[in-house]
């Protein structure tokens, strides 16, 4: 009886009823009423058309290890246009740090780029691998042109002490 009247108080103020706001039966707001359904069905949701921006200039990473290579490519300020690696195109084991492995991951890097629009690249190779003159090798002949080429591998400034000599 005291719901009924709080119910008749809030019709006559012009207030929604409880079932009405997509509340439960007694107003909880947890669990799934009618008035969930509702609601999706209602408002359709959009996605968000993706904006392809132009990116003329931009930088190559080239990280070559012993068991891997990953190229990937960026704008000026690093935001990621594209990437590939090894692993990503299918190759496994010691494949993956292969000259040819590289040159097939630059080729896939440079498509994904494409939309984009990237012509100039400053290539950054870090890495002893045997990926890193074949990656450099097929960004120039897959059309993007290599303005520059610069090497930051770190070095260590005599950081870890060395291994302690074995005792024979």
């Amino acid at each position: 009886m005291a719901d009924d009247k709080t119910l008749n108080e809030t019709k006559e103020a012009g207030e929604k009823k409880p079932e009405e706001l997509g509340l439960g039966e007694k107003g909880d707001k947890g669990g799934k009423g009618d008035g969930d359904k509702k609601k999706k069905a209602e408002g359709k949701s959009r996605k968000k058309k993706k904006m392809i921006r132009a990116v003329p200039v931009g930088r190559a990473y080239i990280q070559a290890t012993y068991n891997n290579t990953i190229v990937t490519l960026t704008d000026q300020q690093g935001n990621v246009i594209a990437y590939s690696s090894a692993g990503l195109n299918g190759f496994k084991g010691p494949k993956k740090a292969t000259p040819f492995a590289a040159t097939t991951i630059t080729k896939d890097a440079v498509e994904k780029s494409r939309p984009y629009g990237l012509r100039d690249v400053n290539a950054f190779v870090k890495g002893v691998g045997l990926g890193r003159e074949a990656a450099i090798r097929a960004l120039n002949a897959c059309g993007l042109n290599v303005l520059a080429i610069k090497d930051i591998t770190p070095i260590p400034h005599n950081g870890c002490k060395r291994r302690k000599p074995r005792k024979v």
